[in-house]
């Protein structure tokens, strides 16, 4: 199954600096911008392993949590 994913980036001190605005955390960057896509990938899948191992240990629990603003 193929995501889509909106990459919003900026330069920062040479650097092409980005996160994906869909999943907040993800973020990389690169000397180019696509250096920068693929390490934003790499992240990405970084991310959904630690969700993966998070899930199988028996430990976890998870709950629903409001938080009026």
């Amino acid at each position: 199954m193929k995501r889509y994913f909106t990459l919003e980036y900026w330069k920062d001190d040479g650097w092409f600096v980005g996160k994906l605005k869909e999943v907040p955390g993800v973020f990389s960057q690169g000397a180019t911008i696509e250096e920068l896509k693929e390490n934003i990938i790499d992240a990405y899948r970084m991310m959904l392993e630690d969700e993966n191992i998070e899930a199988e240990h028996p430990d976890v629990t998870c709950t629903e949590l409001g938080i009026e603003v």
